[in-house]
C-alpha cells in the first residue's frame, strides 16, 4: 500500500510502500514515554520503499535495554515523530509512525507487542495478537 505523510508543521514529508497487515501497537515503556501517551502505532517499510520528499529529519539514538541502538527520526521544528530505524551498516527497515500518514485510517493494527507493559486502564483490543515481549 502506498502511503504519504509528514510532520505536523509540514516541514518534512515522505512517501512509502507498506504492508497494512504489519501495522502494530507497541506498549513498551519507551514508546509510552517517547509518545507521551499509552502506546505507539507503527507500520514498516524497507529502506528502498521509504523516501523523504521534503525537509530533513533530526535523529537521536536510543539505546534499548537489550543494547540495540535505534535512530528516532523527528521534526526539529514541531517535534512530530516520523520513524525509527536501525543504526550502522546493513539494510534498514523504517518503523513509520502511523499517525503521520494521511492514510492512517486504513492502517489498522493487527498485533500488539510488549503487551506486558500495557497500561491497565486501556481496553483490550479484541482480535489482536498480543505478544508479551518483543519478538
Amino acid at each position: 500500500m502506498k502511503i504519504d505523510g509528514g510532520c505536523h508543521c509540514g516541514a518534512i514529508t515522505y512517501e512509502a510502500e507498506v504492508d497494512p497487515e504489519k501495522t502494530s501497537i507497541c506498549h513498551c515503556t519507551d514508546c509510552q514515554q517517547i509518545t507521551g501517551t499509552a502506546f505507539r502505532v507503527t507500520d514498516f517499510a524497507p529502506e528502498s520503499d521509504y523516501r523523504i520528499t521534503a525537509g530533513t529529519p533530526k535523529e537521536y539514538i536510543k539505546v534499548a535495554e537489550s543494547g540495540a541502538k535505534r535512530a528516532q527520526g523527528f521534526c526539529a521544528d514541531c517535534g512530530s515523530q516520523l520513524y525509527s530505524t536501525s543504526v550502522g551498516d546493513g539494510p534498514k527497515v523504517y518503523g513509520i509512525r502511523v499517525g503521520t500518514a494521511r492514510q492512517r485510517q486504513d492502517l489498522i493494527p493487527r498485533r500488539q507487542t510488549w503487551h506486558r507493559s500495557a497500561l491497565h486502564w486501556l481496553p483490550e483490543f479484541d482480535g489482536l495478537e498480543a505478544v508479551e515481549r518483543q519478538s
